[in-house]
């Protein structure tokens, strides 16, 4: 395969999402992403030392569009709800590059900035040690949740049309709760969801 003139990161990093993209993390490798470039894998060793380097590539890419900085005078929990939304937009827009935004968090600028933003607003909420730990972890496990379930479990797909099939004599709240399921929109179920954690966190604060 011919080998290009110029290879840039930001050209390895696109054509190593778009695998990522298409075939998932076990389908993402030097060998993938060099035919992806139309080049041999030997080449591509010459830009970057291995597939983890192409994993914080594709990291940095997909969190890119991602700001941290938020309106400090706002209060911390539509501080935090910013924060969450726009990680959320784009973890939603790459779902298989989660597991790679949690195993390369703390390589990626982007990320290091976004996880600082979140701890100062918990931080002015009062959250000190310990539990400003379990409350940063709370938000970002109901994230990476909430868009996983998204993808995998979607409301809009065949399996809750199906449970909502079933018959009510032996299901008979497991029925009616997928049929409501059907009427809420993923950005709704996630806004309702996040607001619930946020209320859980407030309770800790006043108890």
């Amino acid at each position: 395969m011919p080998r290009p003139r110029s290879l840039t990161p930001a050209a390895i990093a696109h054509a190593a999402l778009t695998v990522l993209d298409r075939e998932g993390t076990a389908g993402l490798s030097m060998r993938t992403v060099a035919a992806q470039l139309d080049m041999s894998t030997m080449a591509l060793y010459k830009y970057v030392t291995g597939r983890e380097q192409l994993e914080r590539l594709v990291v940095a890419l997909v969190l890119d569009p991602v700001e941290a900085d938020v309106p400090l005078a706002a209060c911390w929990a539509d501080r935090v709800t910013l924060l969450v939304m726009r990680l959320r937009d784009a973890a939603s827009a790459h779902p298989h590059a989660i597991p790679l935004l949690l195993a390369h968090r703390h390589t990626a600028t982007k990320s290091l900035r976004w996880m600082e933003s979140m701890l100062v607003a918990l931080t002015d909420a009062g959250f000190t040690g310990r539990e400003r730990v379990v409350a940063q972890r709370t938000l970002v496990n109901y994230l990476i949740g909430a868009v996983q379930a998204e993808y995998l479990a979607s409301l809009a797909a065949a399996g809750t049309e199906a449970m909502a099939a079933l018959p009510a004599d032996t299901f008979p709240h497991l029925a009616s709760t997928a049929r409501a399921a059907q009427d809420v929109l993923p950005a709704d179920e996630f806004r309702q969801g996040l607001a619930i954690v946020l209320n859980g966190l407030t309770t800790i604060l006043r108890s």
